[in-house]
């Protein structure tokens, strides 16, 4: 039925990534391949064939059903494995693919607790048009146990965007520390730089109230405080701390538009012991265009 059908638990060099047979879900595959391939990790792709529910009550499938899903469930598997060797560009990935008959989204919170990230499209065949996100993507970034990367149309890997650094938002709590060091290890594999950006205030425009400038600096102390040490982890990237004093989601919106790829924790400093997303985080699958890694800490 599958290559290498089942994947291997408990180990964390591996990559998940669910397929729905969407154009969006296709580019999540190509660039989970692109980014197992940099890290050295099993790839392993998924996809469900579960009726989910909405459909009515006492809905039956006969034998007959079963069958066309599986062989659709099958077609989209292998069509996603071959995007994947694609995007891996002759690297030695192992690729693995599993078609479940559980739901997807309980199916992926189980293998999250044994990956090193699942990889899902912003939204995929089941999502309504006007929705920016689909529900698959907004319950494994809530509930996931390991990071999430949520991939929007059109963002598969290119040579355009090879060069270009990684974001990563800073808020100056070690809810942060996490994302932080996932940023520094993936501008690592990719060779490029790494921009950290640290908004420090939840409000924009000018303001001239005295005392500004002291602040400024214990914020930029406190950026400093918060990269302190990965630098020597990591010292074939070179960083560019960018400071500003405005709203964190509006200031990762402007820096995303050059970068390969955005981290961020799954909520900050105006956060919660417990909480599921912060509200940056959500806005910010929301909106961005580049790929986004959902870093919770664990």
């Amino acid at each position: 039925m599958t290559e290498n059908s089942t994947a291997r638990t408990g180990q964390t060099d591996l990559i998940v990534v669910a397929v729905d047979g969407s154009a969006t879900s296709y580019h999540a595959a190509a660039w989970a391949a692109a980014d197992a391939a940099l890290h050295r990790c099993r790839l392993h792709i998924v996809t469900s064939v579960a009726i989910q529910p909405g459909y009515g009550p006492g809905a039956m499938l006969t034998e007959s059903d079963v069958q066309w899903l599986r062989k659709d469930g099958e077609r989209v598997l292998t069509e996603a494995a071959r995007l994947a060797r694609a995007a891996a560009a002759g690297e030695a990935l192992t690729i693995s693919t599993e078609l479940t008959l559980e739901p997807i989204i309980p199916d992926l919170l189980n293998r999250s607790r044994h990956a090193r990230m699942l990889v899902v499209g912003s939204r995929g065949l089941g999502a309504v048009r006007r929705e920016l996100l689909g529900s698959v993507s907004t319950a494994v970034t809530r509930h996931a146990h390991c990071p999430v990367a949520v991939l929007r149309p059109g963002s598969a890997p290119d040579v355009v965007s090879f060069d270009k650094p990684v974001l990563v938002g800073v808020d100056g709590t070690a809810t942060s520390l996490p994302a932080i060091e996932v940023a520094f290890e993936e501008a690592s594999r990719r060779k490029v730089g790494l921009i950290a950006l640290h908004a420090w205030s939840d409000a924009s425009g000018i303001d001239l109230v005295p005392g500004w400038d002291a602040v400024r600096e214990r914020e930029d102390a406190l950026l400093a405080e918060n990269l302190a040490g990965f630098g020597e982890r990591y010292p074939d990237v070179s960083v560019r701390r960018v400071l500003v004093r405005d709203r964190p989601v509006r200031s990762l919106l402007d820096q995303s538009e050059d970068v390969q790829l955005l981290v961020v924790g799954s909520h900050g400093r105006g956060g919660f012991t417990g909480m599921l997303l912060g509200s940056t985080s959500a806005a910010l699958l929301h909106s961005v265009e580049c790929p986004i890694i959902v870093v919770r800490n664990r």
